[in-house]
């Protein structure tokens, strides 16, 4: 049998590239497939902490950094590139590994791409001319139980399931509930005691800056796809260089920012019964979590 795929996952922050980067060479033979909507991108490789050419050296990664930000590119896209490339590394003898912290992204490769409707361009482009509120307010009347599930402060979460919704002529439940029911693979998921993934983001929102991330949006193109247009930080760094906000707020913003979507993230990760929580003990390095790992999933592997 084709070895299954595993995945590894976290919220932004929890340290998940590190240990799958571990496991991959702790496995010996194994590649590693990203399920981030923001680190496939080409040009943003700062901004949402994606592998860095040494890491790229030291494991072959798929989906990072391989479309250009203007491309328009979803879940259900991501998800088709990903299977195939599981497949292929599966087929070769190797061990696919899973991560990444885009929820949607991990569902459709972990269980499956959703049958819920594909997206119809001119109700789209109808609905994504309304304003926020009166976007929300139109999905909260024709799915309250699904509005309460979705980011409302995130236009393109609100836009696609209002269309998801009116497409289909069934609440986004019918849809999120109709996966296949066993995992393609098994699954952990890395769990932090709240401060210290806190401390962590601040670290990272420091490093990024650092590290690049100023100069790396300075020469983004203007107009953006409206998933790279999402990425945490962007437009906190394009009003600072627009002269907006002053540098001393770019930390505490971008960790603000990050903390919220880590968060939603935790809360979506929790509602995954199929992941292994792994608690992350002070002393833990990605080393010592991939071992946990390999010890429990992948010892008949090697």
């Amino acid at each position: 049998m084709s070895p299954r795929p595993i995945f590894i996952l976290g919220p932004t922050g929890s340290g998940k590239s590190a240990v799958a980067l571990a496991l991959a060479e702790r496995l010996g033979r194994a590649e590693i497939v990203g399920a981030d909507a923001y680190q496939v991108y080409r040009g943003l490789s700062v901004l949402t902490a994606a592998p860095t050419a040494q890491d790229l050296a030291r494991v072959p990664h798929h989906l990072i950094g391989c479309i250009p930000p203007t491309q328009a590119h979803d879940a259900a896209t991501h998800a088709r590139l990903a299977l195939a490339a599981i497949a292929d590394i599966a087929a070769r003898g190797a061990v696919p590994i899973v991560t990444g912290g885009s929820g949607l992204y991990v569902k459709f490769i972990s269980h499956g791409i959703s049958p819920a409707p594909p997206s119809d361009p001119e109700l789209r482009a109808q609905l994504s001319a309304l304003p926020l509120a009166e976007a929300v307010r139109r999905l909260q009347e024709a799915d309250p139980e699904g509005a309460a599930a979705t980011d409302l402060q995130n236009p393109r979460y609100v836009v696609r399931n209002l269309e998801i919704v009116l497409l289909g002529g069934k609440p986004l439940s019918y849809w999120r509930n109709n996966w296949q029911v066993e995992p393609a693979g098994p699954g952990v998921c890395l769990v932090h005691d709240t401060p210290v993934l806190d401390a962590r983001i601040v670290r990272r929102s420091r490093a990024m800056l650092a590290h690049g991330a100023l100069r790396e949006v300075a020469a983004l193109p203007p107009v953006l796809s409206p998933t790279a247009a999402q990425t945490l930080g962007l437009d906190t760094i394009r009003a600072f260089l627009a002269g907006r906000i002053p540098r001393s707020q770019l930390v505490p913003d971008i960790a603000l920012a990050t903390r919220r979507y880590a968060k939603r993230q935790r809360s979506w990760l929790r509602r995954e019964s199929w992941l292994s929580p792994l608690p992350v003990p002070p002393s833990a390095t990605p080393e010592s979590l991939a071992e946990h790992i390999f010890l429990r999933f992948c010892k008949k592997m090697s």
